[in-house]
């Protein structure tokens, strides 16, 4: 695993999940542009991410038995197709299909985050899967500022054909760079799918991390998408591009957290777990109290962010370390938790706000993170999970 290779995964990672939010800061121009309401264009972050889901339960899995250097650029084609759909959607029905299709067909990153751990060594794995979650989760704050300088520039289209262009670079470049991958293990396709839920169940370590991943989520996709709303509403009233720019702060936050991985191969995963849900329930208590101004806004968006990626990365290295040989369906299990989470926090804001405003976003969210440290705390484990092979994983 070269730092070559190891900058290219992270930048497909981060495209291919950028392309579940570009459409994010963008919901007002979108409904505008299509003739619908806000809350109806709120709709597309939660259809494409479960469709993303979808796409994660019924292809990721193909990476324990497929070569990778084949099954990487096609499903990056098939994305860039569904993203030239989205640019020309004429209206919101459509858009929502497209988004569904989309979110099934960009299951890049989750195909590379496995294969970035087969690819390491045990001694560099959390630094190495670290940096491509860092991509990964740098790509989702990046879209929602490139998408709203875009689209300020350009209008919304132009945001999903740009994307469409750089997905299909990405899928030549990933075929001109990787090797022929051998398959880690054979089963045909319905087995292979039915052994996703034992594989996760089976493990005390894997069942918690879920739970803990599954919630990080749910409350930091409410947060994002409420904040659509907080300040395209008076007394904020910004133009898109504005609130695109806000995407940089939580892009801040990311790179300072970029070697979180580190945390695992020192051995402090389960602590540090701790204290980012510690700092996430604290930057929801800021922003309850200070969401009306931008300052000490910016400052909660930082603190949530670097939370969110340090709990993200070690959760995922986490479950990576209990097996060898079934990462791409261990990694499909904790993306389907990911990415259900995060279809609930959209949705939950898009209820929340037409319901309560700002202070309901904030109190659930409050709320989400408490019950996330008791988890944490009745559950954890007391040693750190080293990896083995199970008889049960082929």
């Amino acid at each position: 695993m070269t730092r070559g290779l190891t900058v290219l995964f992270a930048v497909t990672a981060g495209v291919a999940v950028g392309n579940l939010y570009w459409a994010q800061p963008l919901l007002d121009l979108i409904a505008a542009s299509l003739d619908s309401s806000p809350a109806s264009a709120g709709w597309l972050v939660t259809t494409t991410q479960i469709g993303y889901a979808v796409g994660v339960l019924l292809i990721v899995p193909l990476g324990d038995v497929a070569d990778r250097r084949r099954l990487l650029p096609g499903v990056l084609l098939a994305c860039a197709g569904a993203l030239l759909l989205c640019a020309t959607a004429p209206t919101m029905p459509v858009l929502l299909a497209a988004g569904a299709v989309l979110g099934l067909t960009t299951v890049a990153g989750p195909i590379l985050m496995p294969l970035s751990g087969d690819l390491a060594d045990p001694a560099t794995r959390g630094r190495v899967v670290g940096t491509v979650a860092a991509g990964l989760l740098t790509g989702i704050l990046a879209a929602r500022t490139i998408s709203g300088l875009l689209a300020a520039a350009a209008g919304w289209r132009a945001v999903f054909a740009l994307a469409a262009l750089v997905t299909a670079t990405l899928a030549v470049a990933l075929r001109r760079t990787l090797p022929a991958l051998p398959p880690r293990t054979a089963l045909p396709y319905p087995r292979l799918i039915a052994s996703i839920a034992p594989l996760a169940l089976r493990d005390r370590t894997v069942r918690w991390t879920l739970l803990l991943t599954a919630l990080g989520f749910a409350v930091f996709t409410m947060f994002w998408t409420s904040l659509t709303f907080l300040l395209s509403a008076p007394p904020f009233a910004y133009p898109v591009s504005v609130i695109g720019l806000f995407g940089l702060a939580g892009l801040a936050g990311a790179l300072a957290a970029r070697r979180a991985g580190r945390l695992h191969d020192t051995g402090v995963s389960i602590p540090a777990t701790g204290a980012a849900w510690l700092a996430i329930l604290l930057a929801y208590v800021a922003a309850a109290f200070f969401g009306g101004s931008v300052t000490l806004l910016l400052i909660a968006v930082v603190v949530l962010d670097v939370a969110f990626q340090v709990a993200a990365i070690l959760n995922q290295t986490r479950i990576f370390a209990t097996s060898t040989t079934a990462r791409s369906r261990l990694n499909t299990a904790f993306v389907v938790a990911t990415f259900t989470g995060g279809a609930l926090g959209s949705a939950a804001a898009t209820t929340l706000w037409s319901t309560g405003g700002w202070p309901t976003i904030t109190t659930t969210g409050a709320a989400a993170s408490c019950a996330a440290l008791a988890i944490w705390a009745i559950g954890r484990p007391r040693t750190q999970t080293t990896a083995e092979p199970h008889p049960s994983d082929g």
